[in-house]
């Protein structure tokens, strides 16, 4: 089973950030799915989509997220994540800083049933968005 998990968890990562198949986040994500990111509280993949995935796309060009490592027990599956890309969007409520970024994370996610029911988000997302913030021009 941890073998089916981290390969569910891997298509995760690499579809929907690296490929950028919005599509992927329905299939891998129920109405019950909830995300506790640095944000907040993410519930199903409406909530995902509008509130995180649809925000970073339009705000980082180049966004390219590698894992840096996997590691999986039963229905767990643990990830220590880098994403890079360019500040080049207006979409987080302050002008495009055109900057390079680097996020790096780490997120523990329960799959039940071939889904990606649980996830616990920890990164500098939140520290790196203060940071472009104070830098976007007026």
């Amino acid at each position: 089973m941890s073998d089916q998990n981290i390969a569910l968890v891997r298509r995760w990562f690499e579809e929907v950030w690296n490929q950028r198949r919005e599509q992927t986040i329905d299939e891998l994500l129920t109405g019950d799915s909830i995300c506790y990111a640095d944000e907040g509280p993410l519930r199903g993949p409406k909530e995902f989509k509008e509130r995180q995935y649809q925000p970073f796309q339009a705000a980082f060009s180049h966004l390219h997220l590698a894992v840096e490592e996997m590691v999986a027990h039963g229905d767990h599956v643990v990830v220590r994540w880098r994403a890079t890309g360019v500040h080049s969007g207006n979409s987080l409520g302050f002008s495009a800083t055109h900057q390079p970024v680097t996020f790096r994370g780490i997120t523990w996610i329960r799959v039940r049933e071939g889904k990606m029911m649980e996830g616990w988000q920890h990164s500098n997302i939140p520290e790196v968005v203060r940071t472009l913030s104070a830098q976007a021009p007026a």
